[in-house]
């Protein structure tokens, strides 16, 4: 089958959504565009740049989470959750109860027991659930939306995540259990993307405060913000590897509004050393929406999984 890269506007138009950078993207049908989406699922080699695919399928999926394993990846498509062996197969649905408009913020603990969701099924706005990882009944842990899960402490305990509170959206963090949440950050502006370093001493994040979107990182409560990126392309969803030598990133070009990560742009999956700071483009790709929202590194620190797009000819 004849794969090509092509930019439909009237696609793009099925993507639209409230939430910041159109997060929500996940449950559009791409099927009823003139061309038929391609989603390609795979892993990249931080070092060697080998890629591997896992799955080509004409669905779309996003944002795929490596399992603690090593075994398989996990990714959202329709709504839904599937399971998807490392070496390739047919995947498989994860049952998740009620919650069927679950997005792309979606990740395993780190003692690989657990899943968290973002789902928008109880109210139309996207709230944080856990329930175990071979699936079940969701447990609603934030009841306050939107909310937008994007990291898990090392020690189990807390979630980070964005949310929208009085208009403005900004980091966050919640017990695992449920309580009271804690707001981290206080700029104008969107902040997005919280991960945790792997010692748990540092939340990596993206904000737009600068005026266009950077990665920067944060202590653990919110004190002694750090710009970390400062080109003119805009930088979402910094991961730190297990190891704590790296911290990928999807970048947009400066084109793009710096508050928005919409589909279907070309953008550059980066990789930065934090040791000495310097930045290398893992792979180019037509992406963005659903590239790498969440953290998606294998447990040795080597690879990369992510998502990149395409359609068929008519």
């Amino acid at each position: 089958m004849l794969i090509t890269k092509v930019l439909l506007a009237a696609t793009a138009a099925c993507f639209l959504s409230a939430a910041p950078g159109n997060r929500d993207a996940g449950k559009a049908d791409l099927q009823d565009s003139t061309r038929q989406i391609v989603s390609h699922l795979q892993t990249i080699d931080v070092s060697t740049l080998d890629r591997q695919i896992v799955l080509d399928t004409a669905v779309h999926l996003e944002a795929p989470n490596w399992t603690p394993d090593g075994k398989s990846l996990i990714y959202n498509s329709k709504g839904l959750l599937y399971r998807i062996p490392l070496q390739g197969g047919t995947p498989e649905l994860i049952n998740t109860g009620f919650a069927k408009r679950i997005n792309n913020d979606h990740g395993i603990s780190p003692d690989g027991k657990m899943l968290v969701i973002s789902d928008q099924t109880e109210n139309g706005s996207s709230l944080i659930y856990t329930l175990p990882l071979e699936g079940g009944a969701p447990v609603k842990i934030t009841p306050r939306g939107p909310s937008y899960w994007h990291g898990w402490s090392p020690d189990g305990k807390t979630l980070a995540y964005c949310a929208e509170r009085n208009g403005n959206y900004d980091i966050y963090t919640i017990p695992v259990t449920g309580g009271e949440e804690q707001r981290l950050t206080t700029a104008e502006g969107l902040d997005d993307g919280p991960d945790y370093s792997p010692d748990g001493r540092y939340i990596y994040f993206n904000s737009v405060r600068t005026g266009t979107m950077q990665i920067w990182r944060m202590e653990n409560d919110g004190s002694n913000p750090e710009q970390l990126t400062t080109d003119e392309k805009n930088d979402w969803f910094p991961h730190p590897s297990p190891d704590g030598r790296w911290v990928v990133f999807v970048s947009f070009s400066k084109d793009v509004p710096p508050g928005e990560h919409p589909p279907e742009k070309d953008v550059e999956l980066r990789l930065m050393d934090l040791q000495s700071g310097k930045i290398k483009v893992l792979a180019s790709l037509f992406g963005g929406q659903g590239t790498i929202n969440v953290p998606s590194w294998s447990p040795d620190s080597k690879r990369v999984a992510f998502v990149s797009y395409s359609y068929t000819q008519p």
